[in-house]
């Protein structure tokens, strides 16, 4: 009889424990809307293979939060839904889904299911869209789920607007937690609109800086010759009009967190500078000596900063991406949608006193056909633009209803357009030159001015938006108005932000955090009165988040 070494007696129970931290590739059934709005989201796990489950009116049954609970989980309990309306066959990696005779209304993928279809597992893998009578609407995915045991990250421990149950949306959670407590350099990377602000502003508010400040910079928007003296600062009198000291963004994000926006963007020039700080942790003030600085940087971008062609250092690259969290587009997480569609709707129709447009359990049916059409044609769509167009766009829709859901035409046309797998890759940008100047200036007026967004409408680099509007007569950023001029546009516009940026042409996001800095020298009263009005209105908006921090 062999002995076993410690070494091999050892080994399987490793294994199995590793094996149990791996999340599995399961077969989820996720309610993406319901009359009952509570069950939005919650989710149903399904057999592994070789089985049948029977959908209807009473079973399977969904849990909200936690996997594990869906043994007490709630059923779909809709009157108009069949007590058995659906049959889903789970065989290998695909599915057939078979509606029972007799049964209630039954759409998949947009098409009436008169007769039994089979998937393959690349179907189930993209998700499959179920409409049930005229109000529930589900989706059926092969997706990641934690493994037994692994408890999931409330949203409210990390960041209240990071709303979504998906396997997804919780492994991201904790990966922020991580990255909080690590207090190394942060790398997020991400598609436009995926929302790498609110995670950037949840790992400083979770981590042991968050009594500090975070200090967001555009660095897409910072001149190459201002670099220097935007950084890092400068000493009294190191260039003509330099009057007094004044601190760079690294020194005013001292023992907090510095915020680095669309890094993938840094002019050539910059980066070089950028890196000597981020490897020595010292800056030198122009004029002035050079400095030790405390400061964690969390950086992110869109652009796809490992291609040869970006132009982006492989040292500065590698630098920043000490810690790296890399954010999925939302086709990648449709099952998050209902959960993100309804949270947007909800939080606008309130902020528009619009609680009334928002349907209840016991609407008129029709009510909820319409409502639960929007869901199933949100979850139809591709979204190029992710959470940040969905949450704009329905931003939109509210605007334009009254007391019922009205869904206007150009709306219905966005989401019901075809879009070619090919558009959700990442596409190289035009050069400039194939775009005209009155191209830009009309994208410019459609976007709201928003720089990000012309740049990703017209596939053109930031940087060269940006050239645009220096050229331009009658562009500028909202960091060359001057405070006086701005104060007077917004007593204009009666403390409207939308309308004051609408004509100063522009965005309203930037117009925003230039209404955030300090004012030099001090305003008269009744310009004073307006600013801290407005800041007050802003400080409100914090304490109580609206869609476009749920954004990036």
């Amino acid at each position: 009889m062999s002995i076993e070494s410690p070494e091999e007696a050892t080994l399987p129970s490793v294994l199995t424990s590793l094996s149990r931290a791996v999340p599995k590739r399961r077969l989820v059934l996720t309610v993406v809307y319901h009359p009952d709005s509570s069950l939005i989201g919650a989710r149903s796990l399904l057999p592994v293979a070789d089985e049948r489950v029977q959908l209807g009116r009473h079973h399977p049954l969904f849990a909200s939060h936690d996997y594990e609970t869906q043994a007490i989980g709630r059923a779909l309990n809709d009157p108009h839904v069949s007590r058995v309306a659906l049959t889903i066959r789970v065989m290998g990696g695909g599915v057939t889904l078979s509606r029972n005779n007799g049964s209630c209304r039954c759409r998949v993928n947009g098409s009436e299911l008169a007769s039994p279809r089979t998937f393959s597992a690349a179907d189930v893998g993209d998700g499959i869209r179920i409409f049930l009578a005229h109000g529930v609407v589900l989706l059926l995915r092969h997706t990641l789920v934690p493994s037994a045991g692994v408890k999931a990250v409330p949203r409210e421990t990390v960041a209240s607007e990071m709303v979504g149950e998906s396997y997804y949306m919780e492994a991201l959670r904790a990966q922020i937690l991580r990255a909080a407590g690590a207090d190394d350099d942060v790398l997020i990377l991400g598609e436009t609109g995926t929302g790498k602000e609110l995670v950037a502003q949840a790992i400083h508010a979770a981590s042991p800086r968050a009594r500090a400040a975070l200090v967001a910079v555009n660095m897409a928007a910072i001149p190459a010759g201002l670099a220097p003296t935007l950084l890092f600062g400068n000493a009294k009198g190191a260039y003509t009009g330099a009057l007094g000291a004044a601190r760079g963004y690294f020194e005013q994000a001292e023992g907090g967190t510095l915020f680095l926006d669309e890094v993938g963007d840094t002019p050539a020039e910059i980066q070089a500078q950028l890196l000597r700080a981020l490897q020595q942790r010292e800056i030198q003030p122009v004029g002035g000596p050079v400095k030790k600085v405390n400061v964690r940087i969390v950086s992110a971008t869109d652009a796809d900063i490992d291609s040869d062609s970006c132009g982006f250092k492989g040292a500065l690259r590698h630098r920043l991406g000490v810690c790296e969290i890399r954010l999925k587009p939302l086709r990648d997480h449709r099952e998050d949608i209902g959960e993100l569609a309804w949270a947007f709707l909800s939080e606008v129709c309130v902020r528009q006193g619009k609680q009334a447009l928002l349907p209840q359990p016991d609407s008129p049916t029709t009510e909820t056909a319409l409502w639960a059409e929007l869901f199933h044609l949100l979850l139809a769509y591709h979204w190029p633009g992710n959470i940040r167009e969905l949450a704009n766009r329905l931003r939109q829709l509210v605007y334009a209803c009254d007391t019922t859901l009205t869904v206007p035409a150009e709306f219905l046309a966005v989401l019901t357009a075809a879009s070619p797998e090919a558009e959700h890759a990442y596409v190289d940008a035009k050069p400039v030159v194939e775009v005209s100047e009155a191209e830009l200036d009309a994208a410019l007026v459609a976007a709201d001015y928003q720089v990000a967004e012309v740049a990703r409408t017209l596939q053109v680099s930031r940087q060269s938006v940006y050239r645009h509007i220096e050229r331009s007569k009658d562009l500028r950023l909202a960091a060359d108005i001057p405070m006086a001029e701005l104060l007077e546009t917004m007593k204009q516009c009666a403390g409207d932000l939308a309308a004051t940026a609408q004509q100063l042409k522009v965005s309203p996001k930037a117009l925003r955090g230039r209404l955030r800095e300090p004012v030099n020298p001090p305003l008269d009263a009744a310009s004073h009165t307006v600013l801290v009005a407005d800041r007050a209105a802003q400080q409100l908006s914090e304490d109580n988040p609206t869609e476009s921090r749920i954004t990036d």
